[in-house]
């Protein structure tokens, strides 16, 4: 499957993956247009059946949340970030400890 031709990517500005193999982790932040403003969006904790459905997903969400800032005449633009998780098992602080290092680093610019 290829990313720029899904059906949800829809001209997305950028699109991350990230796994931490320590953690268990397995994310992807979509950031769907910043035309009018930096990215506004959250963080989806879910158990998908594969890759492309959580790409689907964090596509799918991104694009919604550029359409409810526009709506509610924000200033954001749209994204959203989603991890992956296991089938079963506790959410593990590890994960989200790994998640916030990596979502803040070269996300967040410098100052």
């Amino acid at each position: 499957m290829s990313v720029f031709t899904a059906k949800s990517f829809r001209n997305h500005e950028q699109v991350l993956f990230h796994q931490d193999p320590a953690s268990g982790l397995r994310a992807i932040i979509a950031i769907h247009d910043t035309t009018l403003g930096p990215a506004l969006g959250g963080c989806r904790y879910w158990h998908y059946d594969d890759d492309a459905a959580a790409l689907d997903d964090a596509l799918r969400l991104s694009r919604g949340m550029t359409d409810k800032a526009a709506l509610a005449n924000l200033s954001f633009g749209g994204g959203k970030a989603v991890i992956m998780a296991p089938e079963i098992g506790e959410k593990s602080p590890a994960q989200f400890q790994a998640f916030g290092r990596w979502s803040c680093h070269g996300l967040v610019p410098d100052t």
